[in-house]
């Protein structure tokens, strides 16, 4: 019999991105009944410090020792598997494998796995300015052989204005700010547009965005359902 697994979700990075994550897994996991999904525990501290503020010098306050505490709750409780359904937070990622050894997928890993196996040869991170300071996705990118180009000061910044001023108030996203970046990004040569940010993700949600753009979140979900032991429901 195969190993039943517990999926640990790091959440409320932010709470949107995580209900959107929770949601995802379930519709994208080939089931037939309830007991054919995932048993799933969330932890969503929204109150963890910003990610993107620290990671820029605009804050002094880590989140590091928050999520610490999460994670190992999330292993307390019977995880052995988890997720961190925010690009921004995997700045921490190796100190958090350090401090909680449970098996931890990485969505930038996965997401740039996804676009080398699809052959796509350069790709443009559209993300907070967190995740692009702290040059994430160019480090993994290095490893697969993959280019990678990001948007001008004057993109990031709408892409920011975007994240923070329209998605994680409620408002509807700026399509036109979204739109500049990508198609930036596009004439740079760049043959996807990664969405490298999950509450960009919520974007492809509540919008008809072509093959171009490739979801962080998604390439998360279909990792997490096949090492949990399940089929992706294509």
């Amino acid at each position: 019999m195969n190993k039943k697994h517990v999926l640990g979700i790091l959440g409320g990075l932010g709470p949107m991105a995580t209900v959107f994550f929770y949601e995802m897994l379930t519709a994208r996991t080939s089931a037939s009944c309830d007991q054919d999904h995932i048993d799933i525990v969330i932890s969503s501290r929204a109150t963890t410090p910003d990610r993107s503020a620290f990671i820029t010098g605009k804050s002094g306050e880590s989140p590091l020792p928050v999520m610490i505490e999460e994670a190992k709750k999330l292993a307390a409780y019977g995880a052995d598997i988890l997720v961190m359904p925010c690009n921004t937070a995997h700045y921490f990622y190796d100190e958090l494998i350090k401090a909680v050894p449970v098996r931890f997928i990485n969505i930038i890993e996965e997401t740039v796995r996804l676009c080398k196996d699809r052959n796509i040869k350069k790709i443009g991170v559209m993300a907070t300015e967190g995740t692009v300071c702290s040059g994430a996705y160019q480090h993994v990118c290095m490893k697969y052989g993959v280019e990678c180009e990001i948007p001008s000061k004057i993109n990031q910044d709408a892409l920011m204005s975007v994240i923070f001023d329209d998605i994680k108030q409620g408002r509807s996203a700026d399509m036109g700010k979204f739109m500049s970046a990508a198609e930036e990004l596009e004439r740079k040569g760049c043959g996807a547009m990664v969405l490298g940010c999950t509450e960009l993700s919520l974007i492809k949600k509540d919008n008809l965005l072509d093959d171009r753009f490739v979801d962080s979140l998604e390439a998360l979900a279909d990792a997490t359902i096949l090492a949990c032991g399940k089929k992706v429901n294509r």
